[in-house]
C-alpha cells in the first residue's frame, strides 16, 4: 500500500527537525556558524530533493538526524554538523568533493571524502567493506571526526533498520557488532556502544531480545524502590559533608546481560549486577582523585565491599580515556551492587568519549598525552606500516579495539601500556623494532623469562638482546600487538625473499652443470617433480636444504610423459560424501528466491537443523549453511556481505540431524536411567553419544541426539526438564 504523501506536512516536519538541530547546537555556535549550517542544510536539501529512504520518508531527514546525534549525543561542533549534513551528497548526487571544498572549505571536504565509500570493482577475495573501512581509518589519522560522524550515521541507520529487507538487516547488524560497536567502545562512546549492541541483538536474535527486555522491564519498579533505599544513608552522609553531587541508577544493557548469561552459563535471575549506582561529583579537577576516594570511604562505611572487585581507573585511566572508581558492595538485602564514583568531567568523558576530551583540553589543567591520543597515534603508525590486505588489516585493527590493558615498567621505571595478554616480545617491540628483532628473552622482576612470557600488571621488564638472534615464524604466535606482528612479518618476508634468491642461484648453477636450459617449461617440470606449488617456495626450500638440489638430474627433463600434477580441486565429490553421510538431499533448502537444486553443505561450526534461522554463504566449493546466531556469522556478514544468500528450510522429510543437549542437575541414583529412557522411548529420537560427569552432588551431561527439526528438539527439551532433579537443559553447538 502506498500512503498519500502530503508535501506540506513533510516540509513542516523537515523544518521542525532543522530548528531542533539549531536549538541543540546553539551553545556551541560562534558568530557566522548558523549561516554556514543553514547553507549546508539547503545544499543537502537541494541535492537529495528527489530521494526517499526505504521507509518512504524524504532523504534529507537522515542527514538531519545524523547531525542531531553528532551535536546532542557526541557533543561535536559546527564543522561536524556541516559535514554530517553533507555526508551523503558526494556518494548519492552529482556533487563532487571539489564542490564541497569550494563551498565549505577543505576541512569539511576532507571529512566528507573520508565518509564517502570507494566505489569500483574489487578482486574476488577482497572485501568492499574492508576497503571502505580502511579508507575511513586513513582519514581518522587526520581527523577523528570522520569516525565520530560515521558512528552517528551508523547509529541512525540501526535505529531505522525496521524498513530494510531481512538480509540487509543481518548484514548491517553484523557489521555493526563486528566493527562499529567496538570502535565506539574504543573512542569511549559508552552510550552509543551500548545502544548499537542492543539494536544488533534486536535484529539478529529478536526472540531472546524481547524476552530479556520483558524481564528487565518487569523488575523495574522493585529495582527503583531498592535503589532508593540503598542510596538513602549515602545520600544523607554526602549532603552532611557538603558535596554537590548527583546519584543515578544505570541499568545493564540487554546485550551485556545476555553476554554474561552465556559466558558464565547462568540464568537471568543469577545476573547480580543488573544495574549500577553512579555517584557524580561536582568538584574542581585538582580535587577529583581525593574526592572520589573520600566518597568510596563513605560508601564502604555503610556497605561491605568485595575486595576482588575494586577497579581504580582514576589513578590509571583506561586506554579509551575512561576514568572512574568502581566498587561492588553487599546491600542489606544480600544483593551485590556495583557503585561507580566519578567527577562530572569523568562522567562527560565516559558518556561522550573523545569529543569531551577536547572540551576539557583547554581548561588549563596540565594533562598528559591522553591514552586515547596515543592509541590514535598507534593506529596511524599501523596504517603507515601496513601493507597487508584490507581484510587482514581489519582483523588486526579489531584485535586492537577490544583490549584490556596491562601496565608494565622498564628498568628505569617508565610506564609501558600494552594490550592484555601481551608478552615479553611485545614489550621489546614496543620499545624499539630493532630491540624486538634481536630479542633473546627478558628478565622480568629479576627472573629470566622466555619470549612468550605473558606480562602482568606491575611487571618490571628488562629485554636481553643478541646480534645473532633472528625472528622465526613461531614468533608470530608469541605476540599480540599489531606493531610487533607487522615488523616480524616484514622481516620474515624480506628474509624469505633473500633466501629464495639464494635458492634460485643454486638451481640455476645446477642446471648449468647438467647442461639443461633455464626455461619456464623446465622450471615447471621441476615443480611437478618435487610437488611444490610455486617457484618462490621451491627456491626457498632448496636454499634451506629441505629439498636436495642433487636430485636435479637430466632424467627429470627427458621423460616424454611429465608426471601428472596432483590435483587440488575436487571439492564437489567431498560435498556429495557429506550429503551421503548425512542423508541430506539437496531440495530441502530453498536458497535465495529460486528453488534451483543447489550444492550446499551444513556448516560444522554451528550445526544448523531444520527450523533454525539460517543463511547461506557462497564459497568456492558451493554454498555453506550457517545459523544466523553462529559465532562466525558476524565476521562473514561484515566482511563479505555480498556473498550472503538468503536461506530457509522447506517442509521436512523425516530426516535426522545431529544436535547437542547439555543437562545440569542434582545427582541421584537412577537419574541417568530416567534421562536415557525419555530420550529413547519418546519421540523417535536416537542417541549418538552421552557423557555424564558428577561432582559434589551436581551432575553435568552432554548428549548428542538425532532429531528432525527445532520443534522436535524443543519437545524433547521440555520433557527432559520435567525429570526429577534436572535443573537446566539447553542446546549447544557441537
Amino acid at each position: 500500500m502506498s500512503t498519500v504523501i502530503d508535501p506540506e506536512v513533510e516540509r513542516q516536519e523537515i523544518l521542525r527537525q532543522y530548528r531542533r538541530l539549531l536549538r541543540t547546537a546553539k551553545p556551541v555556535l560562534k558568530p557566522g556558524d548558523a549561516k554556514l549550517i543553514k547553507k549546508a542544510f539547503n545544499t543537502s536539501l537541494e541535492a537529495h530533493k528527489e530521494m526517499r529512504r526505504k521507509s518512504g520518508e524524504p532523504y534529507i531527514l537522515h542527514p538531519l538526524a545524523v547531525a542531531q546525534i553528532v551535536v546532542e549525543e557526541i557533543g561535536l561542533g559546527t564543522t561536524s554538523i556541516v559535514a554530517a549534513l553533507l555526508h551523503d551528497v558526494v556518494e548519492d548526487t552529482p556533487w563532487e568533493v571539489a564542490d564541497v571544498e569550494r563551498e565549505f572549505g577543505s576541512k569539511v571536504a576532507r571529512i566528507v571524502d573520508g565518509l564517502t565509500k570507494i566505489s569500483g570493482v574489487f578482486d574476488y577475495g577482497t572485501s568492499e567493506q574492508a576497503e571502505n573501512f580502511r579508507k575511513m581509518l586513513l582519514t581518522l589519522s587526520d581527523d577523528v571526526r570522520v569516525i565520530l560522524i560515521k558512528l552517528a550515521d551508523r547509529l541512525h541507520n540501526m535505529r531505522t533498520l525496521e524498513s530494510m529487507p531481512r538480509h540487509k538487516q543481518l548484514k548491517i547488524s553484523s557489521e555493526t557488532i563486528y566493527l562499529y560497536a567496538p570502535l565506539a567502545h574504543r573512542l569511549g562512546l559508552y552510550t552509543i556502544k551500548t545502544e548499537l549492541e542492543d539494536l544488533y541483538l534486536k535484529y539478529t536474535d529478536t526472540e531472546v531480545y524481547e524476552e530479556l527486555l520483558g524481564q528487565v522491564r518487569q523488575g523495574r519498579t522493585s529495582r527503583n524502590r531498592f535503589i532508593k533505599e540503598f542510596v538513602q544513608p549515602i545520600d544523607d552522609e554526602l549532603a552532611a559533608q557538603g558535596f554537590t553531587y548527583e546519584v543515578k541508577g544505570r541499568p545493564k544493557s540487554i546485550y551485556s546481560i545476555l553476554k554474561k548469561m552465556r559466558k558464565q552459563n547462568i540464568t537471568f535471575d543469577e545476573v547480580y549486577d543488573l544495574f549500577a549506582i553512579r555517584i557524580i561529583l561536582d568538584v574542581p579537577p585538582e580535587q577529583e582523585k581525593a574526592a572520589c576516594w573520600q566518597v568510596y570511604s563513605i560508601v564502604t562505611d555503610f556497605y561491605q565491599p568485595n575486595p576482588d572487585r575494586l577497579r581504580d581507573w582514576v589513578s590509571t585511566p583506561k586506554a579509551n580515556g575512561y576514568e572512574s572508581l568502581h566498587t561492588t558492595v553487599m546491600s542489606r538485602t544480600g544483593q551485590w551492587v556495583e557503585v561507580q564514583i566519578r567527577s562530572r568531567r569523568m562522567d562527560d568523558i565516559a558518556e561522550k568519549g573523545y569529543a569531551a576530551h577536547w572540551k576539557y583540553k583547554d581548561t588549563g589543567v596540565p594533562q598528559p598525552e591522553s591514552t586515547l591520543e596515543s592509541w590514535i597515534n598507534k593506529v596511524r603508525e599501523m596504517l603507515e606500516t601496513n601493507n597487508s590486505s584490507a581484510l587482514e588489516f581489519m582483523d588486526e585493527f579489531r584485535q586492537n579495539l577490544f583490549v584490556k590493558e596491562v601496565y608494565a615498567f622498564t628498568p628505569k621505571g617508565k610506564l609501558v601500556i600494552l594490550p592484555d595478554k601481551a608478552t615479553a616480545l611485545d614489550f621489546a617491540f614496543e620499545i624499539h623494532s630493532q630491540i624486538g628483532l634481536q630479542c633473546l628473552g627478558a628478565k622480568v622482576n629479576q627472573k629470566l623469562q622466555p619470549l612468550s612470557y605473558q606480562l602482568h600488571n606491575g611487571d618490571q621488564v628488562e629485554i636481553l638482546t643478541s646480534q645473532k638472534q633472528r625472528p622465526t615464524e613461531e614468533w608470530l604466535q608469541y605476540v599480540t600487538t599489531s606493531k610487533a606482528r607487522t615488523r616480524i612479518k616484514d622481516w620474515l618476508r624480506d628474509d624469505r625473499k633473500a633466501k629464495s634468491e639464494d635458492g634460485r642461484f643454486i638451481v640455476e648453477k645446477r642446471l648449468e652443470l647438467i647442461g639443461v636450459e633455464v626455461s619456464p617449461e623446465n622450471l615447471n617440470r621441476l615443480l611437478a617433480y618435487f610437488n611444490v606449488s610455486n617457484l618462490a617456495e621451491f627456491f626457498y626450500r632448496i636454499a634451506l636444504g629441505q629439498l636436495d638440489g642433487r636430485e636435479i638430474v637430466r632424467s627429470v627433463f627427458e621423460e616424454s610423459e611429465s608426471p601428472r600434477l596432483p590435483s587440488r580441486l575436487e571439492p564437489r565429490s567431498f560435498d556429495h560424501e557429506v550429503q551421503k553421510v548425512r542423508g541430506v538431499n539437496a531440495n530441502m533448502l530453498v536458497i535465495g528466491e529460486r528453488t534451483d537444486k543447489f550444492d550446499y553443505t551444513i556448516a560444522p561450526c554451528c550445526n544448523p537443523i531444520p527450523g533454525d534461522d539460517v543463511f547461506g554463504f557462497e564459497t568456492d566449493e558451493g554454498i555453506v549453511i550457517h545459523r544466523t546466531s553462529c559465532p562466525k556469522a558476524v565476521q562473514m556478514m561484515s566482511n563479505y556481505g555480498n556473498r550472503i544468500v538468503r536461506a530457509k528450510w522447506t517442509e521436512q522429510l523425516e530426516l535426522a540431524f545431529l544436535a547437542g543437549i547439555r543437562i545440569k542437575g542434582a545427582d541421584r541414583v537412577g537419574l541417568v536411567n530416567d534421562v536415557t529412557r525419555i530420550i529413547s522411548t519418546s519421540l523417535k529420537v536416537n542417541m549418538r553419544s552421552i557423557t555424564m560427569d558428577s561432582n559434589d552432588g551436581i551432575f553435568e551431561g552432554q548428549i548428542m541426539v538425532f532429531v528432525n527439526d527445532t520443534a522436535h528438539l524443543d519437545r524433547l527439551i521440555q520433557r527432559l526438564i520435567k525429570v526429577n532433579g534436572v535443573l537446566t537443559v539447553e542446546r549447544f553447538d557441537s
